[in-house]
């Protein structure tokens, strides 16, 4: 865990599990940009710390890297131990999930321990997570959950068995979390990302200044090559925990305008 500034942030914190090199960054630099302390959580701690001083650095932020294996409850407890002493966490972003094979596995092939462990990622480490915050939030009454999802929380596909009954699961709890504790002031959302996050548009444009890449980073500019913008997907994430009580979003999908289709994750 890292502290990478003196001064701690007014409002509460937001803590981000799951956090990769492109959603998950963008989640938490757009939270730190707004003024929170970050705490930002995934297993790979090493990439974690560099992510944690890039955006305490580019923010001016608070940003702390704790490492979480979400598959195992015990390390989901340990890694909120040390969210929660940091303290109030006002919103939480479960956006872990386990990466599958390609190409697809056939069902018969697929592994009980692959599909267990996708199973706990997915739904278990979600639930074991909301179970940390949720008290605090219920005390105080008000909070953000959001689950982040994929085409796989709404349709079966062949092969990815060990997907999409994770995400199925997930949704499942997202709704039930919605309808328990919206009402007493804790805004529970699932996220569906239809598509392939991409990486952000800034990055993109400054390899457009390389020559002979221009005319690729135009056209990922422009969102040409169906690619999601992680910095976009972010605002959407920041949208909904800012929203008016009064006209709360429980689910969204969220897809780019040059998208030919559904697509699994």
């Amino acid at each position: 865990m890292r502290n990478m500034t003196s001064s701690a942030s007014p409002k509460g914190i937001a803590a981000i599990v799951g956090v990769g090199p492109k959603l998950g960054r963008s989640i938490a630099r757009k939270f730190a940009h707004e003024g929170y302390t970050v705490a930002i959580l995934a297993r790979d701690l090493g990439r974690l710390s560099r992510f944690a001083d890039e955006i305490a650095r580019d923010e001016k932020a608070q940003v702390f890297a704790i490492r979480i294996d979400c598959s195992d409850s015990r390390s989901i407890k340990e890694a909120f131990e040390g969210v929660l002493s940091l303290g109030f966490v006002e919103v939480l972003v479960y956006n872990a999930y386990l990466p599958v094979s390609w190409p697809p596995t056939s069902f018969t092939d697929i592994r009980v321990d692959h599909f267990e462990k996708s199973l706990a990622v997915s739904s278990v480490g979600a639930f074991h997570c909301a179970q940390q915050v949720l008290p605090g939030m219920v005390e105080r009454g008000r909070g953000t959950i959001l689950f982040t999802g994929c085409s796989a929380s709404l349709n079966g596909i062949a092969c990815y068995s060990q997907l999409c009954c994770g995400k199925f699961a997930m949704r499942a709890l997202s709704q039930c979390l919605a309808r328990e504790y919206q009402p007493i002031g804790v805004h529970v959302a699932h996220i569906i990302i239809d598509g392939i996050v991409g990486s952000p548009r800034a990055a993109v444009s400054a390899s457009s200044l390389v020559p002979n890449s221009s005319s690729v980073g135009e056209q990922q500019q422009s969102g040409g090559d169906g690619m999601l913008d992680p910095d976009a997907l972010a605002q959407t994430y920041w949208h909904l925990h800012v929203q008016d009580q009064s006209a709360w979003t429980q689910e969204i999908d969220l897809r780019s305008s040059s998208s030919s289709g559904p697509r699994l994750f």
